[in-house]
């Protein structure tokens, strides 16, 4: 699984690598711009990510506009739902407009609230069927 982190905060970013690292090649990105440009790249490198983890609240480019470039890049390339990225959006807003603006106006795969916990971003993860809950369970920590 290849995984693009996108978070502002270097505290954040090294708990979110942390976790999903076991089980993925994951890039980084400290904002929407980056996560943009790191995403074409991929695409034209003809190994696209897998999974985005981003953030909300980011300079420049947040995360919100940041995925509806994203998703409208993969319109444009002909991929359907089934074959767009997942996105997990993180956040410390837990207001239902936020919430319904990363699902219905971004395109959203799933949404978590800061602070993130391993067993919640894994659990998320699982899901998708991107990762296997046997591997997850057995590669836990003791």
């Amino acid at each position: 699984m290849k995984t693009l982190i996108v978070e502002d905060d270097f505290v954040s970013r090294l708990i979110l690598k942390d976790i999903i690292s076991p089980f993925a090649d994951c890039d980084i990105a400290v904002d929407g711009s980056e996560a943009i440009q790191a995403y074409r790249l991929a695409w034209e490198d003809k190994k696209p990510y897998d999974l985005i983890c981003m953030d909300i609240m980011m300079p420049k480019v947040d995360g919100q506009e940041a995925l509806e470039k994203i998703r409208e890049f993969e319109k444009s390339a002909g991929l359907n739902n089934h074959n767009e990225v997942k996105v997990i959006m993180i956040s410390a807003l837990d207001s239902p407009k936020t919430v319904f603006a990363s699902y219905y106006k971004g395109g959203a795969t799933s949404y978590i609230v800061k602070p993130v916990s391993r067993e919640q971003l894994l659990r998320e993860i699982c899901n998708f069927g991107l990762i296997d809950l046997c591997r997850v369970t057995a590669k836990q920590p003791a």
